[in-house]
């Protein structure tokens, strides 16, 4: 078995803050997730996962949570789109043809364009080289419903790779990449911690844990992978970063609560996470 593999989950920009409190958290107290050998990341996670590859100042990442949020555009999965998703879901038999049933749903209803709402997504990420270190984002193409896992070696620049990752049916537009549009990884699973198959042991960073019907669990995947001899643990948010996080994930005025929650249960979670990563 190949090292350890950090698994980065979707949750929107709450997630994103989240995740980042986690880690700076866990860094301070000794146990740095940054040293991994595979970084994997879907949605909110497809960001943090990408600078923590290139640029794994946590410290700095986690005080730019605590900043106005003037930067961000607030959104909401409301009412009829979750509805979309859920008569998606009855009327299709195989994951790919659920995923393209969402895909059909954000190009039917974006809200802005492509290249609008990667400026966003640039905006939270002042990079643009793929790190080094070997990192997978995660999408699907918004057409066939095929799964589709971006690397260094895609072709791919990292903000295109970033910004297929976060597009959130029904909210945002469908990302263009090399021709071809993409929706959300977390559309196949919140985690897609599966992909770590093969590393010996796995920490997972879950803002969204829940899965159903053609939606695989966190915990179904960490399953799996225990089946095969890996260490894993996962961390999602507690009580207390529960109620800082709220309803909306997508609501960027609870960004530095959410990301102070993070960091507080960092410090309840350091035991668990550190038996798995040490």
């Amino acid at each position: 078995m190949k090292g350890r593999a950090l698994v980065l989950g979707g949750g929107g920009v709450t997630g994103i803050a989240w995740e980042l409190g986690v880690l700076a958290g866990l860094a301070e107290a000794g146990v740095d997730l940054s040293e991994a050998d595979l970084l994997i990341g879907t949605s909110a996670g497809s960001v943090v996962a990408s600078l923590l590859g290139t640029d794994p100042n946590l410290e700095e990442r986690y005080q730019t949570q605590l900043e106005d949020p003037a930067d961000e555009v607030a959104a909401r999965i409301g009412t009829r789109t979750l509805l979309a998703y859920g008569w998606a879901m009855l009327r299709s038999r195989a994951p790919e043809q659920y995923r393209a049933r969402l895909g059909a749903l954000a190009l039917a209803t974006a809200s802005m364009t492509p290249e609008e709402r990667k400026a966003v997504i640039a905006s939270r990420l002042p990079v643009v080289e793929w790190p080094e270190q070997p990192l997978l984002i995660t999408a699907s193409d918004a057409h066939t419903g095929e799964f589709t896992v971006f690397t260094r070696e895609s072709g791919v620049e990292l903000i295109d790779a970033v910004a297929a990752s976060c597009a959130v049916p029904g909210v945002w537009p469908p990302a263009a990449v090399n021709g071809h549009r993409y929706i959300d990884g977390g559309m196949r699973s919140a985690t897609n911690a599966d992909l770590a198959e093969g590393h010996e042991r796995v920490v997972i960073i879950a803002p969204v844990t829940a899965g159903g019907g053609l939606i695989t669990s966190a915990s179904r995947h960490a399953e799996q992978l225990r089946a095969k001899g890996t260490q894993v643990t996962i961390v999602s948010p507690d009580r207390d970063a529960r109620a800082a996080i709220g309803r909306n994930l997508l609501d960027p005025s609870r960004r530095a609560g959410s990301a102070r929650a993070g960091r507080a249960q960092a410090m309840r979670a350091i035991e668990q996470v550190g038996e798995v990563w040490s």
